[in-house]
Parts: structure tokens; C-alpha cells; sequence
């Protein structure tokens, strides 16, 4: 998620591309890392009396990454007393747009310059088709610490575990788990002036509490957002992300066509023509390029970090953002006046039903790490998934995925967001897209797509999906991963 990625350079390509051949590097590899890495049962750790210097990529300016090397000091206090070893860290960062790229060139060479990668979900599939990370279904057997552990929700698994879709293959573990939240003024939604002035105008109550947001539709929302929209006073609504860098307009639409009963494509026939550019979608478009007129100026080119900062500063009511800034969303003078809940839903049969776009990264650990490097990995990954461990991690503002933490006793009143974090990380509501190898070229196209009819370069958005539909389904026939070739339909669409 942050910034866009542009397509895969050639030698990535080169190394993606013939799937049996990948397919037999995985196994192979994923068995091979498993044996080396096997902890001893009995005795000395193997690495008792050594020093060893680990490395972690991660994603620049992103909290939830950084906090992963913060607290290696402490598994290193861990390691030195459990194990024997002197461990220390390094961070190597790229911001989300580059960082796919740095990690493949390195991987490419086989290089263990990157031991441990924090991974967008998406890119499990080009990072595990090469042969290039561990599949860690041994790994996990062989160790009762990882065996042992149960994850908030399945869709913790399907989207930062597993690979190919559907698969018991495991290639990640959830380093940091993610979901769209909204986050609200609770002081404008408290004042009783605003609630008179609202209830006069539109005949309900505004919502005061999270279960009223439970409760909140998209209609209702629209009219709470144009309600609190008062450009003289430099105060606006909301605010989502429209941005064209990487996946960010794509993330805040997605839930607009789920949630009303789209779909995107057909993931076990990597079908998305007449999937992706229906008129239920297109209407999804339109109504979530709607909401920009209660948004602020600008707002066509909102990512991450402006909507951080109009919130922060006052210039929002209301923001639909990741749970994982709440931190900085929620700076401490605004601590006692947000309200943090489910976005809201979409009716549909009489029903609110919403299912948001599912944020978060994976560790994967690098299949070329020699076996001391590889040791080290292993123990640091279990070490991460201790309750204790994850429980810091929690307090320190990142977001755990280990059930057991989610269910003790208090952890909702860590932090504001918790509450709708927690709410939001189920499969009823929470969805990830593609894992394919080719999401970088497929996001890029989908995102010029969406983003010409955001800011008015497109004007039909049923074009611009059919757009956007057919680059995909070339790119994925082109690529050998479908057999279904674009209709002759594609041959003269254009954005416009």
C-alpha cells in the first residue's frame, strides 16, 4: 500500500515467468530451508557463542515497519539469554512505491543482503513464484511455537499467508495486520447545536456511539459528510484516498463495489473482462468520485499522508484511513475528541453489509540466507509471535494479528482504534486482491483508470473500468496465467 509501483523491470519479469519451472523452485526450495533451518532438540543452540548481523527491508516512514527493528534490541536480550548468541540489526527502507523493486533485484541475485523482508500482501505471489522466499509449511510443522499459534481470523491467512489463492501454502506471516477504519470528530458529533441543526434538517439523530456507526449506511454517511462540509470555515466532511501513486484510489473504491455485491476479477481463472466493468461497478465509481464534494480541495491527489494531515489539523470531519496510523491521526490534542469505528455499509436486502479492503504486510524470509542467517530467521519469527512480544508491539501502536492478544483482557483500551480494528478483521468484512505476479502491472493500469475518472480526464466510468479490464485481462493472457485472450471489444477502448 503507499505510492506507485511501476512494473516489474525485465530481469523480474525474466525470473517470474515459467510457472512449472517456478512452481518446482518453491517446493524444492522451501523443503531445503526448512531442513537447514531445524532448530536442535537436544543441547547447545548451533549458534551458542556467535555473533551474527541480521538485516530487515521494510517500508520507509511506516510505523508498523519500523517498530519491527525498534524492538529487535530486546529479541537480541532474548537470543543472548535463550540461546547463546549475540545478535544486532540492521534497517534497510524503501517507501512502498520502490520497495517491491529493491527487494527483487537483490533476490534475483540471489543475494542474502535482505534476510528478512517486510512484504506487501500482493507481492506474495512474485516473490514466491522465482523461488525466491521460504515456503515456510515445514518451518511452521517443525516448530510447535508457530504450529501452536491462532490467528484473529482466516482471512489473516489468505491474506498474508497463503499462496496461490485457496492453497495450504504458506509464504508469509503477518508482521502487521491492517484495515480500513473511520475515524470521527466525537467533540462535533457531541455538541448539541450540531445535533439540533442536524436532526432539523435531515430528520435523525446523529450517530454518537460506535454502535451507531454499526448501524450507519452510505446514504446516511453522504448526508453526514455534506452536513459537516463548510468550506467557509475551512472545514470539510470527509476525506478518502483518490491518489493515482501505487494502490491508494484503489484500496478506497474497492469496498464500494464488495460491499453492493462487485467483484473484480475471477481468481481461479484470472478472468476479468465483464467481471471488473459492470454497471453495478461502474456505480460504485461514480458514487465514491461523489464524495469528493464534501472533501477538501486537492483531494484528487489524497494518499496516506494527506489525510493525515487534514484530520490532524482540523480540517476534517470524519477520514476513512488505516487503523495502522491511528497513531498519528490521532495526535494528543485531539486524543479525547475522536471516535475511531466501522466505516460505514452499503444497503443490500434489506441489510448493511461492508466488506473494506484488507491493508497489512507479511514477514517472508529470504530462501538464499546461508544456514546461520537462515537460524536466526526462524528463532526471530517466533520470538515475534510470543504473546509477550506481540503485547508490546500492540502498546508500542502496532496492530498484532495473534488472536490471543485480541481477546485479552484490556486490549481494546490500548489504543482508540483497537475497538474497530478488531471489528473490521474478519472475513465478513475484510477482502485482499490479487496476489498474482502481475499485480504491479495490473495495479498501474487499474489506477490510471480510476484515477482519469476521479479527476475528470474520463468522464464515463463504465469506460474506464471496461478500460481497465481489458488492460488486465492482456496482461494476464500475455503473461500465460489465462487462457482467455481480450475480446475484440478491447481493441478500441480508450480512456476518455
Amino acid at each position: 500500500m503507499a505510492l506507485l509501483i511501476m512494473m516489474v523491470t525485465a530481469l523480474v519479469v525474466t525470473a517470474c515467468s515459467g510457472n512449472e519451472t517456478a512452481q518446482q523452485n518453491q517446493q524444492a526450495g522451501g523443503e531445503t530451508a526448512g531442513q537447514q533451518a531445524a532448530p536442535s532438540q537436544g543441547g547447545d543452540h548451533p549458534l551458542k557463542g556467535k555473533s551474527i548481523e541480521m538485516s530487515i527491508l521494510g517500508i520507509g516512514g511506516w510505523l508498523p515497519s519500523k517498530l519491527g527493528v525498534d524492538m529487535s534490541p530486546e529479541f537480541a536480550k532474548y537470543a543472548k539469554e535463550k540461546y547463546g548468541y549475540d545478535v544486532t540489526f540492521t534497517f534497510e527502507e524503501a517507501p512502498f512505491s520502490s520497495l517491491f523493486q529493491k527487494a527483487a533485484a537483490s533476490l534475483a541475485t540471489q543475494s542474502q543482503e535482505y534476510n528478512i523482508i517486510i512484504s506487501d500482501s500482493q507481492w506474495l505471489g512474485a516473490f514466491a513464484e522465482p523461488g525466491w522466499i521460504v515456503k515456510l509449511n515445514d518451518i511452521i510443522d517443525q516448530n510447535p511455537e508457530l504450529k501452536n499459534i491462532k490467528w484473529a481470523d482466516p482471512v489473516v491467512q489468505k491474506g498474508y499467508m497463503n499462496y496461490p489463492d485457496g492453497s495450504s501454502d504458506v509464504w508469509g506471516l503477518p508482521q502487521e495486520a491492517d484495515i480500513i477504519v473511520l475515524y470521527v470528530r466525537k467533540d462535533m458529533l457531541e455538541d448539541p447545536k450540531e445535533q439540533a441543526a442536524f436532526k432539523a434538517k435531515y430528520g435523525y439523530d446523529l450517530p454518537k456511539t460506535f454502535e451507531d456507526f454499526e448501524k450507519i449506511s452510505m446514504d446516511e454517511y453522504e448526508q453526514i459528510a455534506e452536513f459537516f462540509t463548510r468550506p467557509d470555515k475551512g472545514l470539510y466532511g470527509t476525506a478518502l484516498q483518490y491518489s493515482k501513486e501505487y494502490d491508494f484510489m484503489s484500496c478506497f473504491l474497492l469496498p464500494f463495489i464488495w460491499s453492493t455485491g462487485g467483484e473484480v476479477w475471477d481468481s481461479k481463472t484470472n478472468q476479468v473482462e465483464g467481471i471488473l466493468n459492470t454497471e453495478n461497478n461502474a456505480k460504485a465509481l461514480e458514487r465514491m468520485v461523489g464524495l469528493m464534494k464534501s472533501a477538501p480541495p486537492g483531494s484528487i491527489n489524497y494518499g496516506i499522508p494527506q489525510v493525515i494531515e487534514s484530520f490532524s489539523q482540523g480540517k476534517i470531519f470524519s477520514a476513512f484511513q488505516w487503523a495502522a496510523v491511528g497513531d498519528a491521526m490521532i495526535t494528543p490534542e485531539l486524543r479525547d475528541k475522536v471516535l475511531v469505528v466501522p466505516p460505514p455499509g452499503f444497503k443490500k436486502d434489506g441489510k448493511i453489509e461492508r466488506v473494506y479492503t484488507l491493508g497489512g504486510q507479511p514477514w517472508v524470509i529470504n530462501k538464499f540466507n546461508d544456514e546461520e542467517h537462515m537460524t536466526v530467521a526462524i528463532d526471530f519469527i517466533k520470538w515475534w509471535y510470543m504473546p509477550e512480544t506481540q503485547l508490546e508491539f500492540a502498546k508500542r501502536g502496532g496492530n498484532p494479528a495473534v488472536k490471543d492478544v485480541l481477546e485479552s483482557p484490556g486490549f481494546e483500551d490500548i489504543h482508540p482504534w483497537y475497538k474497530a480494528y478488531k471489528y473490521m478483521l474478519k472475513e465478513a468484512t475484510a477482502r485482499d486482491f490479487w496476489h498474482d505476479p502481475k499485480y504491479a502491472e495490473m495495479l498501474a493500469a487499474q489506477q490510471a483508470a480510476f484515477t482519469a475518472y476521479a479527476s475528470g480526464t474520463a468522464t464515463d466510468p463504465l469506460n474506464a473500468l471496461t478500460y481497465a479490464a481489458c488492460q488486465q485481462q492482456k496482461i494476464l493472457h500475455d503473461a500465460g496465467r489465462t487462457s482467455t485472450a481480450p475480446t475484440g471489444a478491447c481493441a478500441n477502448v480508450e480512456l476518455k
